[in-house]
């Protein structure tokens, strides 16, 4: 179908550098016929296409084929991600994470890795590092589960004890939680145990205690000097090998930038293997670091 650009807004990029221009000029160039744009239909906002838009422009097109596509306004962020996907570089997929992990905490890890690319495991990293909690968890095949089903087991343990001759299933819709667990309430029930298993109360308490998700980060080239200078590190054999570690790794946000570029191709998937791997346990190393303080201050 064919559209004004004018009535066209400009799209949300999932691109943390923006467009390419030498990619829209040769685009504009080539004269090849260009697929069409995706439009959000109620806001006219491009969903994918941005590049395809800006060359037409430049060919001095008055309108553009377009392709709609319906949705929450909410979640057009997540379905350009998945759209752009074959050319979206590793940091603007991680940054595309961050920030569904903000926007949508109730999406599961394996939800957002499917739209953005990465790894279940490393968007639950990412999800520790942002703080992107919420007590029930959307997954790929749209249903909901909460992360701890300790409440709806309580809530399926009275009632079951409200209505002993409610079916499984019955209890299961309105407690929101699944007949086999409706069944284990009331298992535990009649053995005269808490419907609620102590290792998802273990679960509970610790979740009460865990700090908001961090949303800034001290730059390690103003962190490292303070830590260089501090005799409890300096004269003490952990410290010291916390100090090389430190100043052998630390790289600041956007430094490693310079440096993408010139990794050979056939290594580079080695690289973001290996730096992502770095990156998880440096977070597992500061959640340690960070519970042991929790610890020690009681």
């Amino acid at each position: 179908m064919l559209v004004d650009i004018t009535a066209l807004r400009p799209a949300d990029s999932p691109r943390t550098r923006g467009h390419n221009d030498d990619f829209i000029r040769s685009l504009a160039s080539s004269g090849a016929q260009l697929p069409p744009i995706v439009v959000h239909r109620s806001t006219m906002k491009v969903v994918d296409g941005t590049h395809r838009l800006k060359a037409a422009v430049l060919r001095g097109c008055r309108s553009v084929e377009v392709e709609y596509v319906d949705g929450a306004v909410e979640d057009l962020f997540g379905l350009s991600v998945s759209l752009n996907l074959a050319t979206l570089s590793t940091a603007d997929r991680e940054a595309a994470a961050r920030r569904l992990l903000r926007s949508h905490p109730q999406w599961s890890d394996r939800a957002i890795a499917a739209v953005t690319g990465l790894a279940a495991k490393s968007v639950g990293v990412l999800r520790r590092a942002v703080g992107g909690q919420a007590a029930v968890r959307v997954g790929r095949d749209g249903k909901s589960r909460p992360v701890n089903s300790a409440a709806g087991r309580r809530l399926a343990g009275r009632l079951v004890a409200e209505r002993p001759d409610a079916s499984l299933r019955d209890i299961a819709r309105a407690a929101g939680v699944s007949p086999g667990t409706v069944r284990d309430v009331r298992r535990r029930l009649s053995a005269g145990l808490d419907p609620v298993p102590e290792r998802m109360r273990a679960a509970e308490r610790a979740e009460a205690v865990l700090p908001a998700g961090r949303t800034e980060v001290r730059d390690p080239g103003a962190t490292l000097p303070i830590l260089r200078r501090d005799p409890s590190l300096r004269f003490n054999e952990h410290g010291r090998l916390v100090l090389r570690w430190l100043e052998a790794h630390a790289v600041s946000s956007g430094e490693w930038a310079a440096v993408v570029s010139g990794v050979p191709s056939h290594c580079r998937e080695l690289v973001a293997d290996m730096a992502r791997g770095c990156a998880e346990a440096w977070v597992e190393m500061a959640e340690a670091l960070e519970q042991e303080g929790r610890r020690t201050a009681v």
